[in-house]
């Protein structure tokens, strides 16, 4: 298969001369759908307010937003016009938001008025307090000293502030002509987006991904889900996240499908979103499907149009397979593997593979992609079976880590194989598992336990909803397992019960020392279990 050479904005353009007509978008919530005309030419005018603020090819300017419509225009303006957009976290606060401004040299900022309770407003101004006495289009901030725009989506209107509208009405002394010459200077090699990392081990770094990068990504993320033009794609991830805005809305603009989106995940909306605008394909964490599988009104809203999507994020269980296949009919749903440093997907299974692989693996290398195991302590490939550090070279690989070149030498070998820091084992068909991070690999008396295996064992119990194992410190053999357990509704399981369950069934060194029940685990915006704060609660309940 053929690597495309297309910028974002070419690739949006070349959809709407084909299918005009074609609705691209639909923002149920508020009642707003467009064609790809009106996509196109929504996207000509944003990218015409962006450079009327002064964004030059290569500036950075960031959206801070759950998914409203301007998201989905500023990405693929940001396609036309140059400019690289750096995606912010949701739930960051002062310090994240200030951090990644100053370390981004982001000159735009494009913001929501506020996002679940949070006045985002608020958080700025304490990092920025000459806000209150700026000009639009000229702030000096001590702190952020390369923000000079702020946008806030919304109605009101703020001290130092751009509306939305302001961006607009700037954009109409752009010329056609002036965009179209902007246009032609790009390359689809460009840096187009930057993404930090959650930074759970550290500060975040900023993934810098080209057209090149995210648009084949795009592409091949939905060959994979046998996506075509027909297809309407529900995408209730978060769009600051690659599942969100490459698996997302690239991927359904590189075949010219329609993508629905919601502002923010719920349940309920997920399911009401699919029924009414019937759609084929939908995409989640596995924690997201749980929701929907078990939310109240499910079989009034049990969906009968899906066919696919992708379920990423972290592990699926079998059940969870099961119920979303024969209860929800997706029986072509895909499961996809990869990292922001890799645009993101790596690996990904494929409709016509049997269940039982989709749930062991996380499916074979796209095209166009190496992908290598490695014994992390001799750099040699590891044999088929045996557990090593996956790495994977090809397109997709990041151009690297924004301003920290020591980090970027360390992900990204000589070779240009990039270190993955996952545990993974590959079959002689290629098919990858994964078992778990190698800083999450429990080392019990010299033994290596691998989370998901026990994690996978404990789904079976029928009192349990969800479950995560971790390893915390042990005087004695250095390691001792805990599992998380979020039970069924109704359910009364006991530690006793499922210490139990697995009495006999698994090995004994493999049978957590301590279950704890818990109503939800901890997570990063995008769905991801953070595991590092399950430990640290873990940790003050048990004792070292």
């Amino acid at each position: 298969m053929s690597l495309l050479q297309v910028t974002m904005g070419e690739l949006l353009r070349q959809k709407a001369e084909a299918h005009p007509e074609k609705e691209a978008f639909v923002f149920p919530e508020r009642g707003l759908r467009g064609t790809y005309r009106d996509l196109d030419e929504w996207t000509d005018d944003v990218a015409k307010g962006l450079m009327a603020l002064g964004t030059r090819k290569g500036d950075h300017f960031a959206v801070w937003s759950d998914n409203k419509p301007e998201w989905l225009a500023a990405q693929f303006a940001s396609g036309k016009m140059g400019g690289v957009l750096v995606t912010v976290n949701t739930s960051y606060r002062a310090k994240e938001l200030e951090y990644l401004l100053r370390q981004s040299d982001t000159e735009t900022l494009i913001m929501a008025e506020s996002f679940k309770g949070t006045s985002y407003l608020e958080v700025l101004k304490e990092i920025c307090p000459e806000l209150e006495h700026s000009e639009k289009g000229g702030l000096k901030s001590e702190r952020l000293p390369a923000l000079r725009n702020v946008v806030v989506l919304g109605e009101g209107e703020y001290p130092g502030c751009y509306t939305w509208q302001d961006v607009i009405d700037k954009g109409k002394a752009v010329t056609d002509e002036e965009l179209e010459e902007r246009e032609h200077t790009l390359s689809y090699k460009d840096v187009i987006n930057m993404q930090y990392t959650s930074g759970t081990t550290g500060f975040p770094k900023g993934v810098m991904l080209s057209h090149y990068n995210i648009v084949n990504n795009a592409n091949q993320v939905a060959d994979c889900m046998n996506m075509t033009s027909e297809d309407r794609l529900c995408v209730p991830v978060p769009l600051f996240h690659c599942f969100g805005c490459v698996m997302g809305t690239i991927a359904t603009v590189a075949k010219g499908a329609t993508m629905v989106v919601l502002e923010q995940f719920d349940p309920k909306l997920v399911l009401q979103a699919v029924k009414d605008e019937s759609c084929t394909a939908l995409h989640g964490v596995p924690t997201m499907f749980i929701a929907e599988l078990n939310h109240p009104d499910f079989e009034s809203l049990k969906p009968t149009t899906l066919r696919t999507g992708i379920m990423a994020g972290s592990t699926c269980p079998m059940e969870v397979m099961k119920s979303v296949i024969k209860d929800m009919g997706a029986e072509e749903v895909t499961i996809a593997y990869g990292q922001t440093e890799s645009s993101p997907v790596i690996t990904q299974t494929r409709p016509d593979d049997p269940v039982d692989i989709r749930v062991r693996s996380v499916g074979r290398a796209h095209p166009n992609v190496e992908v290598k195991v490695i014994d992390p302590s001799t750099g040699e490939e590891a044999e088929y079976g045996m557990p090593g550090e996956l790495c994977t070279r090809g397109y997709l690989v990041m151009e690297g880590y924004y301003k920290n070149a020591e980090a970027t030498e360390t992900a990204i070998d000589p070779e240009g194989w990039l270190h993955t820091g996952d545990i993974a084992i590959m079959d002689e068909e290629g098919y990858v598992e994964i078992t778990g991070r190698m800083k999450d690999m429990i080392i019990r008396g010299g033994e290596n336990i691998y989370p998901r295996e026990i994690e996978e064992f404990l789904y079976q119990h029928p009192a349990v909803l969800d479950v995560q194992v971790i390893g915390i410190p042990d005087a004695t053999y250095g390691e001792k397992i805990m599992a998380w357990v979020i039970p069924k509704e109704g359910a009364d399981a006991t530690e006793e019960d499922i210490r139990g369950f697995c009495e006999g069934a698994i090995s004994k060194h493999k049978i957590p020392a301590h279950i704890s029940f818990t109503e939800e685990y901890p997570m990063t915006a995008s769905g991801k279990i953070q595991k590092f704060k399950l430990r640290e609660a873990a940790i003050e309940i048990v004792g070292d």
